[in-house]
Parts: structure tokens; sequence; C-alpha cells
């Protein structure tokens, strides 16, 4: 949602050390995440942060209607430089339990993908002054995958589409939750 507070946000986020990056994005939620948060907004702002902690507060002090998102990489399966800059992140939630070895087949088969910058996992916290009906069961589940490419934002989330397919074949569920389409680089 773009209004008063958001401005104020990102004013703030601009000048904060703790912001190493941050992007104006438009989200693509998937159907299967939209009961879990069915006052989501068409666009965001994307940032890349040291503490948590700091960007939590700010979120709480600008609390909005449109939920908000603050997504944690606590682990990095890679990261490898590639050509051009980011400008996709794709968001997928594992239904089950991953395991070592599903983590390790699921690194193996999204770095045989060219364009996948850096693959994480982690978990998902939402902000909302008005919460949804249904708790998200996968929070602690999370893959974020950032795609560096040249081509359109739909060509990418197919071949994000493609990548998450190419997971599931190994036997690990992986859905989609959010695709993040790059618009503006802010910081």
């Amino acid at each position: 949602m773009h209004d008063h507070k958001s401005i104020e946000i990102k004013e703030s986020w601009q000048e904060s050390k703790n912001i190493e990056s941050m992007y104006f994005v438009t989200a693509t939620f998937s159907e299967d995440s939209k009961p879990y948060f069915p006052a989501h907004a068409n666009h965001y702002l994307l940032a890349k942060f040291n503490d948590d902690s700091k960007i939590t507060k700010d979120i709480e002090k600008y609390q909005q209607p449109k939920t908000s998102f603050v997504f944690n990489t606590n682990s990095e399966l890679f990261e490898r430089d590639v050509d051009g800059t980011m400008n996709f992140v794709s968001v997928y939630y594992m239904e089950y339990s991953k395991s070592d070895e599903d983590i390790s087949d699921l690194a193996m088969v999204v770095s045989k993908n060219d364009h996948v910058r850096k693959a994480s996992t982690g978990n998902i916290l939402s902000y909302s002054s008005e919460p949804s009906k249904f708790t998200f069961p996968y929070k602690d589940h999370i893959v974020v995958l950032e795609v560096s490419s040249q081509k359109s934002h739909q060509s990418v989330n197919k071949y994000c589409e493609q990548t998450r397919r190419n997971v599931c074949r190994k036997g690990i569920t992986m859905n989609n939750l959010v695709g993040l389409s790059i618009l503006e680089k802010l910081k």
C-alpha cells in the first residue's frame, strides 16, 4: 500500500545503515497462499537488512491494514555471480519437514539453473492491523530464490515455476508463495 506511512518508512530505510539494498516490487501471490494473507498488497518495498529487530520495530510502528512481510533467511544454500542484476525474487514454502537430505537435494536442483544467483531457506513473519483468519502453517519452511535475468518478469516467473517443478520431481513438495518482480532499485 502506497500512502503516507509507506513513504515515511521508505525515507527512513533509505537513510538507514541497517538496510543494504531496497527495491520497489510488484507482488504476485499464489492462489494457495491467498487464504492466509487476504489483505496482501500488489506493491511492496523489498529490503535486504542486517538486523531484523530494527525492521520489526519499524513495521510495527507503521502497521497498516495490508499485510507486511519479513523474510528472515537463516541458511544460505548458495550464492554465485551471474550475468545481469537481480530482477525477480521467488518465495516458496515447503509443506513437509525439511531434512538435511531434502535441503541438499533442493540446493542441487536449484543450482543447475544459471539465473538463480542466491538460494536461501528461512522463515516468514507477517504483520497487519487486520489479522488473518488463518495462521500460515509453513512459516518456518520458506525458500527464497534471487534471480538475475534480462528477460521479462513473466519469462522469469515461468523459469522459476520450472525450477519448482524440478524440485518437486525429487519428492520435495515446494509450493509458490509469492513472486516479487523488481520494478525499481531505491537503494
